[in-house]
């Protein structure tokens, strides 16, 4: 099978070094708008060819996986609907569904039927190329969120890749999908985010920085993931990102009053709930 990646970074390049050690691939044609990120997967051999564009790597492919930031991903589906076989699978990796989908069906036409959304909860801080492993998603749980126009063989043969390569597969609508990761994934993010360059911005930072502990490097470890892509995704799942994130500053807002008034007993009850929470959860979370 014929593999077209375009966006050749740490979750494209790691689903294609995975397929590569399992055997699953013949060829890896890859793309990306930083040619020195195509230079590294070729000298990885992580790919076999540096694609001129998009659709130059999608010419020839059995399956293209599109692993750009979720912002890019309508004009990347626009450049690769001419250039596809008839039989040719596309799939993504998209933290989005929603957003994601409907750019599929704006921009591939016909080859919409054979667009499989997938999202793979694996990764790290660390984006790129340079950090691809091939047993990156062994155990990790990998979603697909097909809708009903979705080819059924294009879908058993996305997942049948996914399971190769060691992952689990679920199946969520792309609704159902976009709620949850908002809560658990997107929000995260926001808030490293926001809390790494509030104290970034302040004049003793650096002496700041320098007397953080591990439990400040646990919380604000994945600050270090790429800007571009997690603006894209913030923005993709707007809708229910902004309803999570009103939540969660209705809890701020009441953490704030207790500790401007000395109310130990609520901030208590808030502690004692969430490391209930986190204690029976340890498997999961």
């Amino acid at each position: 099978m014929k593999l077209a990646l375009i966006g050749v970074g740490l979750i494209g390049g790691s689903f294609a070094a995975a397929l590569r050690a399992a055997g699953a691939v013949s060829q890896v044609a890859g793309f990306d708008a930083d040619a020195d990120t195509t230079k590294t997967a070729l000298s990885r051999g992580i790919i076999d060819r540096a694609a001129t564009s998009a659709a130059d790597a999608a010419s020839a492919a059995d399956l293209v996986v599109v692993a750009t930031p979720v912002g890019a991903m309508r004009a990347t589906f626009s450049e690769i609907a001419g250039a596809l076989k008839t039989s040719a699978v596309v799939s993504d990796v998209g933290s989005t569904k929603c957003s994601v989908i409907d750019d599929a069906r704006t921009a591939l036409g016909a080859a919409f039927a054979r667009f499989v959304p997938a999202h793979p909860i694996a990764g790290g801080e660390r984006p790129g190329v340079e950090h691809a492993a091939a047993d990156l998603f062994r155990n990790r749980l990998v979603i697909t969120t097909s809708i009903p126009a979705t080819d059924p063989s294009a879908i058993a043969l996305v997942e049948e890749l996914w399971r190769k390569v060691g992952a689990r597969l679920e199946r969520l609508s792309p609704e159902q999908h976009d709620k949850v990761f908002a809560a658990v994934s997107h929000l995260p993010h926001l808030l490293a985010f926001a809390l790494v360059e509030m104290i970034a911005r302040g004049p003793d930072a650096e002496w700041r920085f320098s007397h953080a502990g591990a439990g400040f490097r646990d919380f604000t470890r994945i600050a270090a993931s790429s800007p571009d892509m997690w603006r894209d995704v913030c923005l993709a799942n707007r809708g229910p990102l902004g309803e999570e994130l009103r939540a969660y500053r209705a809890r701020l807002d009441l953490l704030q009053a207790a500790v401007d008034a000395g109310d130990g007993e609520t901030l208590h009850a808030v502690f004692t709930a969430a490391a209930a929470a986190k204690r029976g959860r340890r498997t999961a979370v």
